[in-house]
C-alpha cells in the first residue's frame, strides 16, 4: 500500500512539475480566463489536493471514482461511490478540510 502511494505521489508531483515548468503559457491562459484572482486559484487546488489525499489515505474510498472541483471555497463532488455510508464519510472529510466553506455533493450510489 505505500508503494502506491509513493506511486501515485509521484506521478502527482511529476504531472505538477511539468506544468509549472512546460506549462506555464497553459496555467497563464488558465489563469487570465478564472475571476478568481491567483490566490484563490491557488487555495482552491490546495483544498482539491488536500481532499483526494484524505480520500486516499480513507479505506473505502475508491479516490478515482470520485471528481473533486473547488471554486471559491465550495467543493463539489460527482462521481459514484458504493453505499450510503461512503457517500456520508466522503462529505464528512470534505466538511473537515481547512478552507472549504459549502460541499456539493452529485454524488451517485453504484447500482449493484
Amino acid at each position: 500500500m505505500k508503494q502506491l502511494i509513493i506511486l501515485f505521489c509521484s506521478l502527482f508531483i511529476g504531472g505538477c512539475a511539468a506544468a509549472l515548468v512546460g506549462g506555464a503559457g497553459a496555467g497563464g491562459y488558465y489563469v487570465g480566463k478564472d475571476e478568481r484572482d491567483a490566490g484563490t486559484i491557488l487555495n482552491d487546488a490546495s483544498i482539491t489536493s488536500s481532499i483526494n489525499s484524505k480520500f486516499l489515505a480513507t479505506k473505502g474510498i475508491r479516490t478515482f471514482d470520485i471528481n473533486v472541483d473547488t471554486f471559491n471555497g465550495v467543493v463539489v463532488l460527482q462521481g459514484e461511490v458504493p453505499s450510503v455510508a461512503i457517500k456520508n464519510k466522503v462529505i464528512a472529510i470534505c466538511n473537515k478540510t481547512k478552507g472549504v466553506t459549502k460541499v456539493v455533493s452529485k454524488l451517485k450510489i453504484k447500482a449493484k
